[in-house]
């Protein structure tokens, strides 16, 4: 098979691999069809079977391609107002994102909606990678997928079906819609549609849905959107690509999230996002997520003492097909546990070794459960112990959660899958809010916003909260995100926030890079002006669990820079 065979075969997976291959391990199979994203990081197309032997083997618990969904639940531009976004693009400032390139990771565009042609009526776009699309040419450099140009997109556009000749599009309207509110044109003055970086270039990377080996093992409910991190790890390497090829600035908006993860370090997706961040010219604004509210996390502590235990209680809904429970001790702790079904069955206390699993069935209930043990896991160094339950039965489940004596104070996170990835109702039952950002708005390098509703300046009830698991800040800073005009109509989520926020930095590009006033920005430092920025209530303490440092405020950014 070639490469790009393997690349779309439902029998070869994804593995990432974050050390230099293949001259350390000399493996052929990973040789065989490997991309490099960057310098820790590569992507391997693998047999599956290979897979499940290279990380039970190494332990390496990363090394899989994690799945992640999409965060989202007459026009009216008073979210912009309300975030600063609107006084800046008008003089003496008149900031609209000009030179910069905008990078939108998702779920594609609908290119020939007007808020995306510029006066001309020609596409502000510069290319659409679409990964689902095999009948093109790839980009240079990749394996798979589609590559439209701006060309190729004015030429569509004047046919009487534009989608005929450029037939890349967008079914779900998820990436169409976070595209308008960060980069959309204005229309009619503003009567019809106002984009917060109006006038800034945008690549779209439309990504495929994740393979059914992928869905399978994280029991991914039929027709729900789910994305795996290589591509999305390869999507954001061609954004990236632009701050060299065009000479621009680039920002990358991501409007997706997960649950699998330790919440401190992050996924290799994450870290890589750290490695970009760093970088000058480029920004990387993440969503936190809409798993405040779910009930999908539990934090806790085992009582001291040989014969202490701490019960968790998750109570599965009818109909759920499966869910994965991950759960993380904080070092030095070493942890065993039991598991009681709704019927009274039990799993008696198990001890786990360094890197083990096991398979257990029931007398009386149809539920299969593994469970998969690593003692220390390779990036952070703590326990990790994943619950796999298959067909499990309605009603409450108890994990019985047990600390070695002398081993630690027992602190132990539990993370359920994110809303869309369960059929039903399924949640712990003494649940904590906090700790709840999803996966990769949790990297430290990256601007994470939370969400709030702008039209009362409350906190919206769904969005994720921190701080990270060991206390880092996050989120950065609150974004409106509750009732958003987009391109397709009013939508609430954390992906909104998200692409408001980019619009924000794009216009602060434009007056750094562009207007060359800050030539060499990073990321951290754009990150300190927005924080520095933010418009906080005097009723409250920053930073804060909710809100971050405040509330999106572009205007107060240069409002801090003028008292200076």
């Amino acid at each position: 098979m070639t490469c790009n065979e393997k690349i779309l075969s439902e029998d070869y997976g994804e593995l990432i691999i974050d050390f230099t291959v293949p001259v350390e391990i000399q493996d052929p199979i990973i040789a065989e069809c490997l991309t490099v994203v960057n310098e820790r990081f590569s992507i391997a197309y693998v047999p599956l079977n290979y897979i499940d032997r290279f990380t039970s083997s190494l332990y390496r618990y990363d090394n899989g391609s994690r799945v992640y969904g999409l965060m989202q639940e007459a026009f009216d531009p008073i979210s912009l107002a309300n975030s600063g976004i609107i006084r800046t693009q008008r003089p003496p400032l008149s900031l609209t994102g000009r030179g910069v390139v905008m990078a939108f990771i998702d779920t594609g565009i609908r290119y020939a909606e007007p808020m995306f042609l510029n006066s001309a009526g020609n596409t502000r776009l510069l290319t659409i990678w679409d990964q689902t699309i095999q009948t093109g040419t790839p980009p240079d450099g990749y394996n798979y997928g589609s590559l439209f140009t701006r060309d190729d997109i004015n030429k569509a556009l004047q046919a009487k079906n534009p989608y005929a000749v450029v037939p890349s599009t967008d079914e779900d309207g998820h990436g169409t819609a976070m595209a308008s509110v960060a980069a959309g044109s204005i229309l009619d003055g503003g009567y019809t549609f106002w984009g917060a970086a109006p006038e800034a270039d945008i690549v779209v990377i439309k990504l495929r849905q994740a393979k059914k080996y992928l869905r399978d093992f994280y029991f991914i409910p039929e027709g729900v959107p789910a994305y795996g991190g290589a591509d999305i790890m390869l999507g954001v390497k061609f954004a990236e690509s632009f701050a060299r090829t065009m000479q621009k600035p680039v920002v990358i908006c991501i409007g997706m999230g997960t649950n699998t993860g330790n919440h401190v370090l992050g996924s290799p997706l994450a870290r890589y996002l750290n490695d970009i961040a760093i970088n000058r010219n480029r920004s990387v604004v993440i969503c936190g997520g809409n798993e405040g509210n779910a009930a999908h996390h539990f934090s806790g502590s085992v009582p001291e003492g040989v014969n202490g235990y701490r019960d968790v209680e998750i109570r599965v809904g009818e109909g759920e097909g499966g869910f994965l429970v991950e759960m993380w001790g904080n070092v030095p702790n070493i942890f065993d546990a039991s598991v009681k079904t709704p019927g009274g069955e039990t799993i008696p206390r198990f001890k786990l070794g360094v890197g083990s699993g096991q398979r257990y069935t029931f007398v009386y209930e149809k539920t299969v459960i593994t469970i998969q043990s690593i003692l220390v896991e390779a990036a952070t160094g703590e326990e990790l112990i994943i619950f796999r339950f298959e067909a499990p039965t309605p009603g409450v489940w108890t994990i019985r959660v047990f600390n070695q004596p002398d081993e630690g104070n027992g602190v132990f996170n539990m993370w359920l899958p994110i809303t869309q990835f369960l059929k039903s109702n399924t949640f712990f039952l003494n649940s904590s809010p906090y700790i709840t950002l999803t996966d990769p708005g949790i990297a430290e390098g990256a601007i994470t916003v939370s969400t709030y509703n702008d039209v009362n300046n409350s906190f919206y009830v769904n969005s994720g909260r921190g701080f990270l698991r060991n206390g880092m800040i996050k989120p950065d800073f609150a974004a409106p995100g509750v009732g958003i005009s987009t391109a397709l109509g009013r939508r609430t989520g954390s992906s909104l926030a998200a692409a408001i926020t980019a619009g924000g930095v794009a216009q602060f590009l434009q007056w750094a890079v562009v207007q060359q006033n800050n030539l060499l920005i990073t990321n951290p430092e754009l990150k300190s002006y927005f924080i520095r920025g933010a418009t906080r209530s005097s009723d409250l303490e920053y930073p804060n669990r909710n809100w971050g440092y405040g509330r999106l405020n572009v205007t107060g950014v240069f409002d801090v820079m003028a008292r200076v």
